[in-house]
This record gives C-alpha cells, structure tokens and sequence, in this order.
C-alpha cells in the first residue's frame, strides 16, 4: 500500500513538471508583451521568433556539453567517439 501511494506521488510530481507546447507559447507571447510588442506586429513575430531560437541554440548547447558532440539520433551520444 506504502509503495502504491510513494509510486502515484511520484508520477503526479513528475507530471507536474512538464509543460505543453500551447503552455510555453502562452508564456512567450506574455514575454513578448511584457517587452511592448503588441500581437500581429512584425514586432511581436519577431520577438516569438528569437525566444524560440535563443531555446534551440540552449539545447544544442546542453547536448555538445554534456554529450561531447551533436545528437544524431543513434545512441544519444555514443558511438561516434573514436576510442
């Protein structure tokens, strides 16, 4: 019984951690607004559009960090080291 309710705690936990994509756009079309683009400017697409690239160029960052190269979708990292 202990171990169910710790197992259900968790998952909801690391549910709750997880955002939609509609979620986050929300979140940077309220970023864009914050900044004083107002919606369906060129503004305002272009703000959206560099917050998006800002979080793409974070990612690929992280992988070459922490995975010493590119993500080329085999073995997430490995396999293309040369021993």
């Amino acid at each position: 019984m202990k171990i169910r309710l710790i197992a259900v705690l968790g998952l909801a936990l690391l549910g709750s951690g997880c955002v939609t994509i509609a979620e986050r756009r929300a979140f940077d079309e309220e970023s864009c607004r914050g900044y004083g683009f107002r919606p369906g400017t060129e503004g305002f697409a272009n703000c959206l559009l560099q917050i998006d690239l800002e979080r793409s160029a974070s990612r690929r960052a992280w992988v070459e960090r922490d995975f010493g190269g590119p993500y080329y979708g085999v073995g997430f990292g490995y396999g293309f080291r040369r021993w």
